[in-house]
């Protein structure tokens, strides 16, 4: 590898990744926007109105994560394999709320929307490892208290987590890469241009097709996640780019 390697990565992903797994992306035309209002699933007003409603929705979706037929597919297994085998630091940041990263093996990971295998109390405020459904009588394992558990996922209008560490580590990074995402949803959009106003880190995309801020990338390759991402990967780990 050439002594100018690049050494701290940022890698952004979004449901493209895990779509060839078999999980339904949110924006594309068959997405799950197109059959269901956000507004009645993810907002906290959506919770307040009808939980029942809100929590079917995340029961259904658990419980099609958690199903024999997912698991990660090569984009997962390359992004995992460049975290354990690149010199420098590789930070992931995902978009999406399932745990293929994690099945794949990528440890320094924030998800940024939350985890649907995580339950929140809104009363103790305790985050819970959850692979059940639940609904309005399920109880609070640290509380005790029922009616007041939701899933663990940022909902419309609420703030992404880990945002501090986050821009920390994009104004920081000499490589920032973004995969499988539309380019629509902020403030993970805004990546790409936060990194350019931080110096000069190289930006790369990688997607099925353009998203709607390509133009802001240095270098763009598109395809499917399962062979580009890979490829990339390999590219960077022999050449350092």
């Amino acid at each position: 590898m050439p002594q100018t390697a690049v050494r701290r990565i940022v890698i952004l992903t979004g449901a493209g990744v895990s779509k060839e797994s078999g999980l339904d992306t949110f924006r594309d035309p068959d997405g799950i926007w197109s059959r269901v209002r956000l507004e009645d699933v993810a907002t906290p007003a959506a919770f307040e109105r009808d939980p029942a409603r809100v929590h079917a929705f995340y029961n259904a979706r658990r419980r099609a994560l958690l199903c024999g037929d997912i698991a990660p597919n090569p984009a997962h297994a390359a992004l995992a394999r460049l975290e354990a085998e690149w010199p420098g630091e590789v930070l992931l940041v995902t978009q999406n709320i399932d745990d293929l990263h994690e099945r794949a093996g990528s440890r320094n990971l924030l998800h940024m929307h939350g985890e649907i295998l995580k339950a929140r109390c809104q009363g103790c405020r305790e985050v819970t490892p959850w692979a059940a459904d639940m609904d309005g009588d399920t109880l609070c394992p640290a509380c005790g208290r029922a009616g007041t558990l939701r899933v663990d996922v940022v909902w419309f209008g609420e703030m992404p987590f880990e945002m501090d560490r986050i821009f920390s580590a994009l104004e920081a990074c000499d490589l920032f890469v973004s995969i499988g995402t539309s380019g629509s949803v902020y403030p993970a959009a805004g990546f790409v241009q936060e990194v350019r106003m931080a110096g000069q880190a190289h930006t790369v995309e990688l997607n099925l097709e353009p998203s709607e801020g390509h133009s802001r990338f240095a270098a763009r390759h598109y395809g499917p996640a399962g062979r580009i991402v890979p490829e990339f990967v390999e590219r960077v780990l022999e050449d350092g780019w």
